[in-house]
């Protein structure tokens, strides 16, 4: 199994982080080959015995069917009537099962001592009561390691996977993978309905309250205006609409099959399997556009001919909404792989059938309630500030906006404000009675912008040697987060490779408001004159 560059870069990853720890977690957005890099390295390691648990039957056999791929034989499966380790002389080396089957007391049939590897897909859900149970009962092996791979860990649930996960192993964003021409480019176009008033629907499990919703949203005159600038704007492209409720789906269809005749289908969790694969291969072969569906097509459900998503159900979860764009952002089958470069491989997209992913999202008052939009799950990178600025000007836009340049054109802005903030501050401080041991923000220090911190790095604390790098160099860690610690660190090994002043000295120059990208030796100059003069501001020294 050939894997991609970002995919070895993952393995490699978990694997050096299991020298040291005995949970590892990978972030990858939709579309970029999770299962394949869970099977590769299921194919790699030697781990006596492997189980993989997933929560949706698409997901079981779509992973069982990638590891046959990379290793070579068949997993078994363990669901419902399927029963693995039936065989009185074989023990199949990975079994793939559910967890709600595991959870209902089947995972005791299993030897928590043969299996060295717990894999789980979609493991933002690893904090529930049921994988926690899983988890335990394998874990009483004290061997055993813990992989979860997750293309959306809502912000909201960072610090608990932080809490679960020893280690945070490699983490490739959604908009990494956009920039580096695995996944189509993300535009949003905002439409506005008039009628649209969600200030009357609560909260709840921290995303709006579906009974509320659809109160809101089963209206006829509303659904009309939705399925009217739907079929306005799309044309004859490929379209996933997400509805809330199966009322609000039949009627979406019904409005578009007025406007063109078997233009739509809509399916739910309940509709007959048979229908519902029929229904896609339809789909897949462009027997009709309009696929309407009801929290079924989230996870699992590969289509790389959609060209625009609907967003018919409105979300306050960064999860779900990632979920549901995640459908549309693959590539045309066969396009990227053959392709020897990144240009090689934007060309090839910017050239297809399908240049990009449209998002329509419905803009009306939305009250109190903060709604996910597609700069909120491509601003992973960003801060909360620059991920708003986008936000303002993607929905503010009639023309469908890429959200990847308006977010890096507010980062930009962004930097640009504070980096004037930071001169302001110093200039406030070169006009005081600063004293050299008084305390400066290191990263104002070192004139570097610091990263948003993701939720598990709030709970992970840097290393002893970590700590004695920074002490060393003279900033203080009673507050800095591993990933704080891991920036400044990096950044203090960029300055000695430049030859710029160290820390220390950049800390005595941030302090009497002088430019701390001074070089060493200028640095020592600068501080030589201003201990000769009773750390007073010389008048000699240039000042920036």
């Amino acid at each position: 199994m050939r894997l991609r560059e970002y995919q070895s870069k993952a393995a490699d990853a978990v694997f050096k982080s299991f020298e040291e720890h005995s949970s590892a977690l990978v972030v990858m957005p939709t579309g970029s080959g999770k299962s394949v890099l869970f099977s590769h390295i299921i194919d790699q390691g030697d781990w006596g015995r492997v189980v993989v648990l997933a929560h949706r039957e698409e997901l079981i056999y779509q992973a069982a069917a990638h590891i046959e791929r990379a290793t070579g034989y068949a997993p078994d499966i363990e669901m419902s009537s399927h029963y693995a380790d039936k065989s009185m002389f074989r023990r199949n080396p990975v079994v793939v099962s559910s967890i709600q089957t595991q959870s209902r007391g089947r995972m005791e049939r299993f030897d928590p001592n043969q299996f060295g590897l717990v894999l789980l897909d979609e493991a933002h859900h690893a904090t529930s009561k049921s994988y926690r149970k899983v988890i335990d009962h394998y874990r009483k092996n004290p061997d055993c390691k813990l992989l979860g791979v997750t293309a959306t860990p809502d912000r909201a649930d960072e610090a608990a996977l932080g809490r679960v996960f020893d280690d945070v192993a490699f983490v490739y964003e959604l908009s990494d993978a956009i920039k580096d021409g695995w996944l189509v480019p993300i535009f949003q176009r905002p439409i506005a309905l008039h009628g649209l008033d969600l200030s009357s629907v609560g909260a709840s499990s921290g995303d709006l309250n579906k009974r509320e919703l659809a109160e809101v949203l089963e209206d006829e005159e509303l659904e009309q205006q939705v399925a009217h600038a739907v079929y306005r704007v799309v044309g004859q492209r490929k379209t996933l609409v997400f509805a809330v409720t199966v009322r609000q789906a039949e009627m979406i269809a019904d409005i578009l099959n007025r406007h063109e005749p078997d233009c739509a289908r809509w399916v739910c969790g309940k509709t007959p399997k048979q229908e519902r694969a029929q229904t896609l291969r339809d789909y897949k072969a462009g027997v009709f556009r309009f696929l309407v569906n009801v929290g079924v097509f989230t996870e699992g459900y590969d289509e790389p001919g959609i060209e625009v998503v609907v967003m018919a159900r409105p979300t306050k979860s960064r999860a779900l909404y990632s979920q549901m764009v995640g459908r549309g952002t693959r590539p045309l089958a066969g396009l990227v792989d053959g392709a020897g470069s990144c240009p090689e491989r934007h060309r090839r997209i910017a050239t297809s059938a399908k240049p990009r992913l449209e998002v329509i999202d419905f803009v009306g008052n939305s009250g109190k309630h903060k709604l996910v939009t597609t700069a909120d799950i491509l601003g992973g990178k960003h801060d909360e500030a620059v991920v708003d600025m986008a936000k303002r000007v993607a929905m503010e836009d009639d023309a469908p906006v890429d959200v990847s340049k308006a977010l890096e054109e507010a980062a930009e802005e962004h930097e640009r404000r504070k980096a004037d903030e930071r001169r302001r501050r110093m200039a406030v401080i070169a006009c005081s009675n600063y004293t050299v041991g008084g305390e400066v923000d290191p990263f104002d220090v070192l004139d570097i912008a610091e990263q948003p911190a993701r939720g598990w790095d709030r709970v992970k604390r840097p290393s002893a040697r970590m700590v004695e790098v920074l002490e060393r160099a003279g900033i203080g860690c009673k507050d800095v987060t591993y990933s704080q610690a891991s920036q400044l660190i990096g950044a203090i090994m960029e300055r000695r490779d430049k030859g710029l002043c160290t820390p220390k000295q950049a800390k005595v120059l941030a302090g009497h408001g002088y430019d701390t990208g001074s070089t060493f030796a200028e640095a020592r100059e600068i501080i030589d004159a201003l201990a000769a003069n009773n750390w007073q501001r010389p008048e000699a020294v240039e000042v920036w």
